[in-house]
């Protein structure tokens, strides 16, 4: 039988802790997936090198939030030379782009003289936001959108930052695993929390000054 994807399916999919992917960018079926280890990233204390603290000051990108979703969308879904398939499939970007238009789904855009460079996307529900993808086309670009992106969270008053896998880019940041059970746990909580992705109109720079100051950066 086959199931029709939808956002309703796919909202309560992750609620539940299932999240949705395709083998490849092609015309594959959805897998749902549920990790007996699931992926986590700290908000209030990412680990953000020196150096990327350095850059980051520096707003070498003009960063902003949900100006160009589907652009970041489509990028995340690019194939390239070192992401040679992606499992972004036609029906998850229909889905995603939905939920942008809903209001729960977000991007984080780096920008360069007006080109889109680097960015992520995620879902946010209650005070929980599911990392999707991310993408860059020039040095660091995305590692300062998943900056802007944890200050965003901090300040949002959101509790859990979920990135499905670990892998090796993600643990420079201080990326770690919890087994299923716990992660439950964990989502459950924040689902029924609130926070506001928007911050009240907070722009990137204070956003980052206020989370550089709460943490102790100097």
């Amino acid at each position: 039988m086959t199931i029709v994807v939808t956002p309703e399916l796919v909202l309560e999919a992750y609620a539940q802790g299932i999240f949705p992917m395709a083998e490849t960018a092609g015309r594959s079926p959805v897998y749902w997936l549920s990790p007996t280890q699931r992926g986590q990233l700290p908000i209030a204390d990412l680990h953000i090198p020196r150096r990327l603290r350095r850059t980051v000051r520096k707003f070498p990108f003009d960063v902003s939030a949900d100006q160009d979703f589907e652009a970041v969308l489509s990028a995340c879904a690019e194939q390239t030379n070192n992401r040679p398939e992606t499992w972004i499939n036609d029906t998850i970007r229909g889905v995603f782009l939905r939920f942008h238009a809903m209001g729960c789904a977000h991007s984080v855009e780096c920008r360069r003289e007006g080109r889109l460079v680097g960015g992520l996307y995620g879902l946010a529900i209650g005070s929980a936001f599911f990392g999707e993808s991310m993408f860059s086309r020039e040095t660091d670009a995305s590692k300062v959108a998943l900056v802007h992106l944890a200050a965003r969270l901090w300040k949002g008053g959101f509790s859990l930052l979920d990135t499905q896998w670990v892998n090796d880019h993600l643990l420079q940041f201080g990326c770690y695993e919890i087994p299923r059970d716990e992660y439950l746990l964990r989502l459950h909580r924040a689902i029924d929390g609130k926070a506001d992705f928007w911050v009240g109109g907070s722009d990137e720079r204070e956003l980052i000054a206020e989370y550089f100051s709460f943490r102790g950066f100097r």
